[in-house]
């Protein structure tokens, strides 16, 4: 797990699920994804080692939901909706975590998110992981 000072307390909308996470990188991994479902949701996430998201309450609230290759399963709170985290279909030792469902943590706190070619996926293309672009927050003045 990784160290104290990268483990936060989260939430879905109503609070019904509630978690604890440990950012395997601090936010150094935040990221979105160009897939068709990443660009439906909209998430900014952050990245967790299998393992380092803990379910604190509700857990049988969560349910989910998998699409394409079926490798991924992302979950969402059955009650209010909101995606909380993915076990990633890249790499599924890694969870993606919602920053936003991170307690003092909103999207909008990083100024550059790298966004990485999720339409040419890796596990479609056998090529390495391509970046797309970058997501810029500039706050108005």
């Amino acid at each position: 797990m990784a160290s104290k000072t990268n483990v936060r307390s989260g939430r879905c909308h109503c609070g019904a699920v509630r978690f604890e996470v440990a950012l395997s990188d601090g936010f150094n991994s935040i990221r979105r994804c160009t897939c068709s479902y990443c660009r439906m949701r909209g998430a900014v996430v952050v990245m967790a080692e299998m393992g380092g998201v803990r379910i604190l309450e509700g857990e049988e609230m969560l349910t989910t939901y998998r699409f394409h290759s079926g490798a991924a399963r992302h979950f969402f709170c059955s009650r209010c909706g909101i995606y909380t985290h993915h076990q990633r279909r890249s790499d599924q030792s890694l969870y993606a975590v919602n920053v936003a469902c991170l307690d003092g943590t909103s999207p909008f706190d990083f100024f550059e998110v790298p966004v990485m070619d999720g339409v040419n996926h890796t596990s479609d293309t056998g090529k390495p992981t391509r970046r797309a672009g970058t997501l810029r927050f500039i706050p108005a003045g």
